[in-house]
């Protein structure tokens, strides 16, 4: 059985094979049920998440993963995110690999993002602005330069210190990189705002994004939560990961629709649609998109089977 730490976990899921690895399995191939949401409370402070998300493709894999998410642990210097993922056999059951599961969350999460971004944002995109400062902000900048000509990156946090170090790590992804006070100002330059936050208000304002702009929402998953107003929401053509996630756990999608500011048919495709041509993407240069994700069990498996052939097939060239 394999067992991969972190860092190997990381090593093994390059961002231009891991967002192939996605674009593959939402073609088609894979089946994910339902995921397990539980609130866990946690005494004098925000209550904690567990997720358990299985997927499998028939006769080839299956996984599992255990992902807890406590809000509190910033103020302890602790990832707010841990979780470990377990592989095995779609043939025989038998357990092939576990590893970290946060650093898979992390880097599937980013290129789920630059995945729909393919599809979404304008081929020329240049200018992107990092909304949050927390584990999740280096990744989706990397993965969003995949896909894009990112030559800018801008990056607004509450925690102008924790800005500063995300602005020298992603220095080294070949982009100018420089913080940024005033948001408003920031987003409405940007062809790409990418929100990783856990907000439980809109930071994002319809008003300042410019004609073809792609809002990327990545941060908020519970109903209570929001990273964009209902004028971002009216104003954009509005894709999802899944339409079973969005409809039951984003909040920038759940609000909007009680209020009675979309209703569902304004959602226009998921990454299922996009990845396999059902449903078309950006449509002109000035179209607004924006793309909700909450995480799917598929991205997962696909990244976990990455990372097992990747060092498999590492092992057998080195022999």
């Amino acid at each position: 059985m394999l067992v991969l730490d972190s860092a190997e976990t990381r090593n093994a899921l390059p961002f231009p094979a891991l967002i192939e690895a996605l674009r593959a399995i939402f073609s088609g191939g894979g089946t994910a049920p339902p995921r397990h949401h539980h609130e866990m409370e946690v005494p004098g402070e925000a209550a904690a998440t567990l997720l358990l998300m299985p997927a499998w493709v028939a006769g080839r894999y299956f996984g599992v993963k255990m992902v807890s998410v406590f809000p509190g642990n910033g103020g302890r210097g602790l990832p707010a995110i841990f979780g470990s993922y377990l592989l095995s056999s779609g043939l025989t059951g038998e357990l092939l690999a576990v590893m970290d599961g946060g650093e898979l969350t992390a880097r599937r999460t980013a290129a789920a993002s630059a995945l729909a971004s393919s599809y979404l944002s304008r081929p020329d995109a240049s200018t992107m602005l990092m909304v949050g400062t927390g584990r999740l902000s280096l990744n989706l900048i990397e993965a969003h330069a995949v896909v894009r000509p990112l030559s800018r990156v801008l990056i607004w946090g509450r925690d102008h210190a924790k800005a500063q170090a995300i602005a020298q790590y992603a220095a080294g992804f070949g982009v100018s990189v420089e913080t940024v006070a005033d948001l408003e100002e920031a987003a409405r330059q940007a062809d790409i705002i990418s929100c990783a936050t856990l907000s439980e208000q809109p930071l994002i304002h319809g008003d300042w994004l410019k004609q073809g702009a792609h809002l990327d929402l990545v941060g908020a998953f519970k109903p209570s939560m929001r990273e964009s107003d209902d004028r971002a929401v009216s104003r954009a053509s509005l894709f999802v990961d899944t339409y079973e996630g969005a409809l039951s756990e984003a909040g920038d999608i759940l609000q909007p629709l009680k209020a009675g500011v979309i209703d569902r048919d304004a959602l226009k495709a998921d990454l299922a649609e996009l990845c396999s041509g059902r449903t078309a993407g950006r449509s002109s240069a000035d179209e607004i998109t924006l793309f909700k994700s909450v995480g799917a069990s598929i991205e997962d498996l696909a990244g976990a089977i990455l990372a097992l052939e990747q060092v498999q097939r590492k092992a057998a060239e080195e022999l």
